[in-house]
């Protein structure tokens, strides 16, 4: 069953509810949407557990505003989405440009009614250098990629997405990719490029004392490893598993072990 979520800025955001059980809620990476977790979709109600994806503003079913697309909003999205579902004790599971959103929500609404943490090849704590973070792309790559996005966005998004996956995915796999991608809003996908860009959470990651897990590839060519080992060490509760073949989509380069680590976690009283 799907819901239609009215924020108070009269926005309405998707959510894919699928299940029973706790609800474990997705959100997905840039410029994909709750789609990307059809792996997860299919298996989590299996176990009893209530999957619920959510398109994030300017993405799949959610309506498409031309502005909103920095974390604190988006943050607060979500959390008119938990509040009008009613979700507690949910596990919020957040990939790539949803991990930090995640972490966002958890810094601004201090862990309310979620109850662990699950961070999937997580865009955070920075996605691009600082001059005192030496990880991630250049800023003015970033920027490279939003000309592009403004001049032929399917093709530059093609050419990112040849980065994503370690294992090279069936010609099918990569247009079902591709299309969830391109589906997305061209101004939201500009303005979350830009998001990406200037966000930093690094003064929020202590606060965030929620029992955390992350996968994260050790190959990954968009979202380095060193993102996860960085946030391992300044979470409070955090289990770091590293993914030795994988690139930036897990969740097709080791889809058994990605399962068996999310099930785990979910079934499990602590991150041992």
């Amino acid at each position: 069953m799907g819901h239609y979520i009215n924020t108070e800025n009269n926005i309405q955001i998707y959510a894919e509810d699928i299940g029973e059980g706790q609800p474990v809620i997705f959100l997905h990476g840039w410029p994909l949407n709750h789609g990307m977790f059809e792996y997860q979709m299919n298996e989590l109600p299996k176990h009893g557990f209530r999957f619920i994806g959510i398109d994030l503003r300017g993405y799949g079913k959610s309506n498409r505003p031309f502005n909103g697309y920095d974390y604190d909003t988006m943050a607060d999205d979500l959390h008119e989405v938990i509040q009008k579902l009613d979700l507690k004790d949910a596990v919020l599971a957040g990939f790539s440009m949803g991990g930090p959103i995640a972490l966002r929500y958890m810094s601004r609404y201090k862990s309310e009614r979620i109850s662990k943490l699950l961070l999937l090849s997580p865009a955070a704590p920075i996605f691009t250098k600082r001059d005192d973070y030496p990880f991630g792309m250049e800023k003015e790559e970033v920027d490279t990629l939003i000309d592009q996005l403004k001049t032929d966005r399917p093709h530059a998004i093609a050419t990112f997405g040849e980065k994503f996956f370690e294992k090279k995915p069936s010609k099918e796999f990569q247009q079902w990719f591709l299309s969830m991608a391109v589906s997305s809003s061209s101004y939201g996908t500009i303005h979350s490029a830009i998001a990406l860009r200037d966000e930093d959470l690094r003064n929020e990651l202590s606060g965030i004392a929620a029992p955390t897990k992350i996968l994260h590839g050790k190959k990954d060519q968009i979202c380095p490893y060193d993102f996860s080992l960085q946030l391992a060490d300044q979470l409070p509760n955090a289990k770091l598993v590293p993914f030795e073949e994988s690139g930036h989509g897990v969740f097709h380069d080791e889809p058994e072990k990605y399962n068996k680590q999310i099930l785990e976690f979910l079934q499990s009283s602590s991150l041992e």
